[in-house]
């Protein structure tokens, strides 16, 4: 099938590159292994979330987020923003087909993309001039190797596939991870009557999200230090001393250390408010796992019955992608920084991998329609 351009994913990376195209009457085609667009959003995310950030920063291009929203949305509002952004810019996905390889033909400068049709079992080829990678940072959860960790005789899931924390009522919970999803999983666990605990293995910030929508608004227009210093000083206002929580904040401030690692601090829903009052218990990290039991690095040591691994995620294009070496490192992130992340050669492009959420996503996609248009032209 010939296209100008095949997108690989239907996430807000995928369809927000698609609309952009569109608006340039650029022909594409969006393909995605789920049965929906914003899988991630839909079918893999708690049921308590909220975007963490202001929805100025969460509007993907052209489209604003409605006025009459919150200025934190909820999960079920984003997704009905998703589908409605989707159905303005007439993107249509091509669902339940799973990209299997894609490679570049130097004799025809094309590429040649291999897909199976999940309904029909069909093989599908295509041969756009232009290939984007749309599948995002958050493809696929990672589950670190721990030892012993296969004699655990509970459950064990990465947070990718943790719904509520309503089954997991007087059980005993230990939430591997100390990110945002880890807290908030925590913190849900705990209200539910779980008897919660959280491994934090490294420095983090922890802010509110007034401080940090406060942060992004200020550095706009001063030093990202000095709006560090500020948001900072408003946290241990908020927060006090949580070193003796085993929570110890980075040398690097909030926002400096987003830029320059794309780690993003963790915004309170009530989680340190419960970690003080002794609702969650905190250890550091894990050694090893002897069924039941899990044995911690200062010696310590507890049973529990279910463990969560809040532990990040990966991208998956590697394992489609044969002529990225280039353009992407061993993890299947692109090997150029902020802010070229998003063009690679032989017309491939990635959206989605700027490290800087949906924000990022709008400037990527907006630059690689732009880049296509030019050369389509």
């Amino acid at each position: 099938m010939d296209r100008e351009v095949v997108i690989v994913g239907a996430g807000p990376a995928g369809i927000a590159t698609a609309a952009c195209l569109n608006l340039h009457s650029i022909p594409n085609i969006v393909l995605e292994k789920e049965d929906c667009l914003g899988s991630l959003w839909k079918k893999n995310s708690y049921d308590c979330l909220n975007l963490h950030l202001g929805k100025r920063f969460c509007q993907l291009p052209y489209l604003a987020l409605p006025q009459h929203a919150p200025n934190f949305i909820s999960k079920a509002d984003f997704i009905k923003y998703l589908d409605e952004y989707a159905e303005n810019f007439r993107v249509t996905p091509k669902y339940q087909t799973c990209v299997k390889s894609a490679f570049f033909d130097k004799e025809s400068m094309t590429w040649h993309v291999v897909a199976c049709n999940g309904a029909t079992g069909e093989t599908e080829e295509y041969s756009p001039r232009f290939l984007v990678v749309a599948t995002g940072e958050n493809a696929e959860g990672v589950i670190p190797e721990v030892p012993g960790l296969h004699t655990f005789q509970g459950e064990v899931i990465h947070s990718y596939f943790y719904k509520s924390g309503e089954k997991y009522n007087n059980k005993r919970v230990l939430v591997v991870g100390c990110g945002n999803s880890g807290m908030e999983i925590a913190h849900n666990l705990a209200t539910h009557g779980a008897k919660t605990s959280i491994v934090v293995r490294n420095p983090f910030h922890i802010m509110t999200k007034e401080q940090i929508f406060l942060g992004m608004k200020l550095v706009q227009y001063l030093p990202f230090e000095l709006v560090d210093t500020i948001i900072v000083t408003m946290a241990r206002f908020t927060f006090g001393d949580l070193s003796n929580y085993g929570i110890v904040r980075p040398k690097d401030g909030p926002l400096v250390l987003k830029a320059r690692s794309g780690r993003s601090a963790v915004l309170d829903v009530g989680t340190v408010q419960k970690i003080k009052n002794g609702e969650i218990k905190v250890y550091g990290p894990v050694s090893s796992v002897e069924e039941n039991n899990v044995l911690f690095m200062d010696g310590k040591s507890e049973a529990f019955d279910a463990i969560i691994f809040a532990t990040g995620y990966k991208s998956t294009a590697n394992k489609w992608l044969e002529d990225g070496n280039e353009t992407l490192d061993e993890d299947g992130f692109p090997k150029k920084g902020f802010p070229n992340q998003w063009k690679g050669s032989n017309g491939l492009y990635c959206s989605g991998f700027a490290r800087r959420g949906l924000a990022g996503i709008s400037m990527d996609a907006i630059s690689i329609a732009d880049d296509i248009k030019k050369a389509y032209k």
